[in-house]
């Protein structure tokens, strides 16, 4: 446990040293740098203490090319116990942690629910108490700050380790070299504590920054030839610079194979090194002491990095495959073909030439297991790990690894049954469902203090920020109105500042009286952000059509960055910021109907979103999406689902029953039907309102943006790697128009909406990712 006496005269000793300030003379960005030095003063100890208690027990390790953690300040004073004193301290001097949290960007190292959930994952793991150890990259910048210029969005660096330094210790003497056909660079971890509720426990990310072995030339220096004496420098720095750097090309493509690489092996040599310390440590019995977890196929280069590394130790190649086997788990996070990675033989071959041989040997060995299990050979080419000049990284994952887990109940069936049946036929006690979670501390007890509150005064204790399932308790309180009333103040309260905190950030006013409809996530196509603005631009023209009817006021807000490449998805951006201005445009509809779309949506702008909603958009074409996190966040906010039968909506439907979700549109079933004979044309042609949404798109090509024509083609009659309507859209429209008219019916009834609210937050408890780290413990990694 942390000691939080005396944690006002740490605090004045550090501004003391740094500033020649005193608490009361300090501005507040002096003040946020001292609480945040003065809190890892304080973590620090029992950081050391709770590494060196793990030294001699099985740990499981967490690999993953994304972590999104967002800021830590808050976070790491609620989980230290500090947070209620500090807020206290900081109201004495006419401030609060709100007005100190935008001094520390968010530490951006993730694309959105991949990166989110392992964060979620240390964060679970720390508070009960697991030795999870994280590893990733330190990458220089982030994903990117989005800005939008005409309503299109422009790319921007996130310079965001700027303000890391606080949260991240160096450690120069950990570095290890990591070697490719072409250079060899230094690996220099950057350690960030992660800590457990009460702080019983603080485990660490590591992150690994890239460095140039000879930093200068000094020859080429001398004869002022500076670009070739800074060369290997600049070389190595490219390698951790840019999260998910642009790889259409061959040369985008080997410094993502290079990224990948350089993180695992790495990370891998770490292990290795500590595990030598201890006493009659044995390389044979590495996988009875790690468990090492891969996050979806980035880390796939692992399993033959080990093999590698064993061999230089003297094992030989059976010996060490199955050292590796016995050590590795998968996650898959995607059923979408495109998604799963495939390397170019040639590429990999000239970027990791000492995996190369490593990888084909895995390969033969497939083809003996195959053999030995009377596959027949006309059959084994469907697990061919390397076939057609390319390495296909799932099936490297799935042969290399002791489970391969999905994400959701729904995406395990359906990698069992479809996308990896022939592996699951092959291998059936490897694959095991772990539904995703999120983590109560940030996404509830951080971002919503005021439900928290409240939640904890009925319940009478917090034992619900490590057991989220108490929750279950408060649900008789539905039927209370009273109690109910308080509820949706809370909620009006929220709507109220994340008013305030828009019109800040986006100069824009916004509704605080009215239904508030949120989608935030990756933009993507099967997330379908097209479906909502299609329906948005339809209630717009209705509205105009019939200004005196009974509308309910709604805001619509978005939140989503598109890859820079996904000119798409760019186009969906630009087409929701059309509607926008006509909206805008309208004096007598803009009372009634908003859009905003939020600039660089990230984690600190999801705390402001997630707590404020009414509705939550799960709208991903049926069996697309793997789970979702976002989906769980609204939840435990008392956010009610309008989704798809997709991803955790499935268990989240389940939990709540039909009567306390709106699930709407087809079923992976019903599309597997339709896709053999879909016309889209005829429901563009049928359907009332949506002939003029989809043909508003060429309206926008008629201001002069050419980019939106490839958009409407999409839909209608296809593109080079898809059929008309890939994702649905047209099909599910009217489903989704009827859905959304019975959510306005409801929130005119605010009890009756209220109630259904509350529900879905009481019935969240099973979707923490606590519980979720518990399983992987458990079943997966044989944490004791």
């Amino acid at each position: 446990m942390i000691n939080t006496n005396n944690w006002i005269d740490d605090i004045e000793k550090v501004l003391l040293n740094r500033f020649h300030k005193n608490f009361q003379e300090a501005n507040p960005e002096m003040v946020f740098a001292s609480l945040s030095e003065s809190l890892m003063n304080r973590l620090t100890p029992q950081w050391v203490d709770s590494e060196r208690g793990q030294a001699d027990k099985r740990q499981a390790f967490y690999l993953s090319a994304e972590f999104l953690m967002g800021r830590s300040l808050v976070n790491n004073l609620i989980n230290a116990n500090l947070h209620g004193e500090t807020e206290h301290l900081l109201n004495q001097k006419g401030l609060s942690l709100a007005d100190l949290e935008g001094f520390e960007p968010d530490a951006a190292l993730g694309n959105g629910g991949l990166g989110r959930l392992a964060a979620c994952f240390l964060d679970s793991a720390a508070t009960h108490n697991l030795p999870l150890r994280g590893y990733g990259i330190y990458y220089e910048f982030g994903l990117f700050k989005q800005r939008f210029v005409d309503g299109r969005q422009t790319e921007q660096p996130d310079d965001w380790s700027m303000g890391s330094k606080i949260w991240c210790v160096r450690q120069a003497d950990e570095a290890v070299v990591v070697r490719f056909g072409d250079q060899e660079v230094n690996a220099v971890p950057h350690d960030m504590p992660v800590v457990g509720y009460r702080a019983e426990t603080i485990n660490t990310l590591r992150l690994w920054k890239s460095e140039a072995i000879h930093s200068v030339d000094l020859n080429h220096f001398q004869k002022q030839n500076y670009g070739k004496a800074l060369k290997e420098r600049n070389d190595a720095d490219i390698i951790s610079m840019v999260l998910y750097p642009n790889d259409s090309t061959d040369r985008g493509k080997a410094l993502r194979l290079k990224q990948e690489y350089f993180f695992v092996s790495a990370s891998l040599q770490d292990m290795m090194r500590r595990y030598a310390k201890r006493e009659e440590a044995s390389l044979s019995d590495f996988h009875l002491w790690h468990a090492v977890q891969l996050n979806d196929t980035h880390p796939a280069v692992a399993i033959p990095e080990l093999i590698r590394l064993l061999m230089d130790k003297g094992f030989d190649f059976e010996d060490a495959f199955q050292i590796a086997q016995k050590t590795f788990s998968y996650t898959n996070h995607t059923i979408l073909s495109e998604a799963l990675e495939k390397w170019s033989l040639k590429l990999f071959k000239k970027v990791l030439p000492q995996l190369y041989p490593i990888v084909l040997k895995i390969q033969k060995r497939l083809e003996g297991t195959l053999a030995d299990m009377d596959v027949p050979e006309s059959e084994r080419g469907q697990y061919a790990i390397v076939n057609d000049e390319v390495i296909n990284m799932a099936w490297l994952c799935i042969y290399g690894t002791h489970h391969i887990n999905g994400v959701a109940e729904l995406h395990t069936q359906i990698l069992k049954e479809k996308e990896l049946k022939q592996w699951y036929e092959l291998f059936p006690k490897r694959f095991i469902n772990v539904t995703n979670g999120v983590t109560q501390r940030r996404w509830l007890k951080l971002s919503n203090p005021e439900l928290s509150a409240f939640i904890t005064e009925l319940l009478g204790n917090e034992n619900w920020m490590t057991h989220l399932e108490e929750l279950q308790h408060l649900e008789n309180h539905a039927e209370n109105p009273e109690l109910m009333n308080r509820f949706m103040d809370i909620k009006a309260q929220k709507k109220k500042q994340l008013a305030q905190y828009i019109k800040e950030h986006e100069g824009m006013d916004i509704l605080e009286n009215a239904l508030y409809d949120i989608q935030i996530k990756r933009m993507h196509e099967y997330k379908r952000q097209l479906l909502n603005a299609l329906h948005i631009y339809d209630l717009m023209k209705r509205i105009q059509k019939n200004p005196e009817g009974s509308w309910t006021p709604r805001v619509f807000i978005f939140g989503a960055k598109a890859a820079p490449g996904y000119k798409r998805a760019k186009a969906v951006i630009r087409f929701i910021h059309w509607i926008k201005d006509q909206i805008d445009a309208d004096p007598t509809v803009h009372q009634k109907l908003q859009v905003i779309f939020v600039e660089n949506y990230s984690v600190s702008y999801a705390e402001k979103l997630f707590p404020a909603a009414d509705i939550s958009e799960q709208i991903s074409t049926a069996g697309t999406e793997a789970s979702g996190t976002g989906n769980m966040k609204f939840m435990i906010n008392g956010t009610v689902t309008l989704g798809t039968y997709d991803g955790a909506n499935v268990e989240i439907a389940e939990a709540v029953g039909d009567e306390n979700i709106y699930i709407f549109g087809e079923t992976v079933e019903s599309l597997q039907e339709l896709s053999q004979n879909y016309v889209p044309e005829e429901l563009y042609q049928n359907v009332e309102g949506l002939k003029e949404a989809i043909d508003a798109i060429k309206l926008v090509v008629e201001d002069g943006d050419e980019d939106l024509d490839e958009l409407y083609t999409s839909l209608l009659t296809g593109a080079h790697w898809h059929k008309a309507d890939h994702y649905f859209v047209l099909q599910d429209f009217s489903a989704y128009r009827e859905a959304h008219e019975k959510v306005a019916t409801l929130y005119e009834d605010p009890l009756a909406f209220a109630k259904m609210a509350w529900i879905n937050m009481c019935r969240s408890g099973r979707f923490s990712s606590d519980y979720a780290i518990r399983k992987y413990a458990q079943e997966i990694w044989k944490l004791s």
